[in-house]
């Protein structure tokens, strides 16, 4: 491994980490990205982006991200694409160990996102790919002219299965209640959709197939009723979209910062309870998560970071 020596460290290349770098470049700090994946984490499977400031007409994730990540390297932020598998926090010099390198940095911002919760049926797992997805963007084509389904019964997913009208001959979105939790004016436009229907009260039990899925069984959680749904006989398969929450990416953060349901603890500035240790995005434990709010605790952070680096150098550099 190779030893890199940074002012700050930022895990993740979400909107979180993205706005931490373009801050922290632009306060010139040494600043280093590292991303396991892609850029942009979950924004860059939303369709269509209608609620950042600023954002174009028919924005959609992968192009906002776009402009984030030129923004933050004009500033001079670096990356790298690597899987950080551990980390030691304590101390003045923070190490981020990853399976090609280890960095070290004054501070580290943890931005490191969330990933998609899964549906919870038998089978899913075997299906991944060949039938069930977690992003309407990336698979959407996939499924043209066929039957969708869609769980879920929250903005995203609600948002996520009128996308999906655009490539399905018909949408059905299965929620587990009767009514839906997103905000009203994205149920007004869903209901408007002639070519979205619902599944009330029912959840996806099971998913089959001979290496594709062909059929699926729900239930219905107050009747216990059982539905067999197989695929058109035309089309071999169907589409099953979830989009029933996130899981964050905190695995390898638990022993060393608080957790409160899987999220890590800061204050209002973004603060752990390590010093030189910051967290912002969707992996932080607050009320809101949106590209908006994931920007601003990345913003946040980096000052923060800033602020802390510069007493530090205060006080051991004189």
């Amino acid at each position: 491994m190779t030893e890199n020596m940074y002012d700050v460290i930022i895990i993740g290349a979400g909107p979180a980490g993205l706005s931490a770098a373009i801050y922290t470049g632009r306060a010139r700090l040494k600043t280093l990205i590292i991303e396991k994946d892609k850029d942009g984490g979950q924004i860059v499977i939303t369709s269509e982006i209608d609620n950042y400031p600023g954002s174009l007409e028919d924005e959609s994730g992968p192009s906002l991200v776009e402009r984030m990540v030129a923004q933050a390297a004009r500033h001079g932020a670096e990356k790298v694409y690597d899987t950080v598998i551990s980390c030691d926090l304590k101390g003045d010099i923070k190490r981020v160990i990853c399976k090609k390198a280890e960095y070290t940095a004054h501070s580290v911002i943890i931005a490191a996102g969330a990933h998609p919760r899964p549906i919870g049926c038998t089978g899913e797992q075997e299906f991944i790919g060949k039938g069930v997805s977690y992003c309407a963007t990336c698979d959407a084509d996939f499924f043209e002219d066929m039957d969708i389904y869609v769980v879920g019964g929250g903005d995203t997913a609600v948002e996520e299965a009128m996308y999906l009208t655009k490539f399905g001959r018909q949408v059905t979105l299965i929620h587990r209640r009767d009514q839906l939790r997103a905000i009203k004016s994205i149920q007004d436009r869903a209901f408007a959709n002639k070519k979205l229907n619902y599944m009330w009260d029912t959840v996806v039990t099971e998913l089959r197939g001979d290496g594709i899925l062909e059929s699926m069984t729900v239930k219905n959680v107050k009747t216990g009723e059982e539905t067999v749904i197989n695929a058109n006989e035309d089309d071999g398969t169907f589409g099953l979209f979830g989009f029933v929450g996130f899981i964050p990416e905190t695995e390898i953060f638990k022993d060393q910062l608080n957790l409160r349901n899987g999220y890590i603890v800061t204050d209002d500035n973004m603060h752990t309870e390590i010093q030189g240790v910051f967290a912002a995005g969707d992996i932080r434990e607050k009320s809101l998560r949106q590209v908006i709010t994931a920007a601003a605790d990345g913003a946040i952070a980096a000052m923060e970071a800033n602020a802390y680096i510069e007493g530090y150098c205060l006080v051991n550099l004189g």
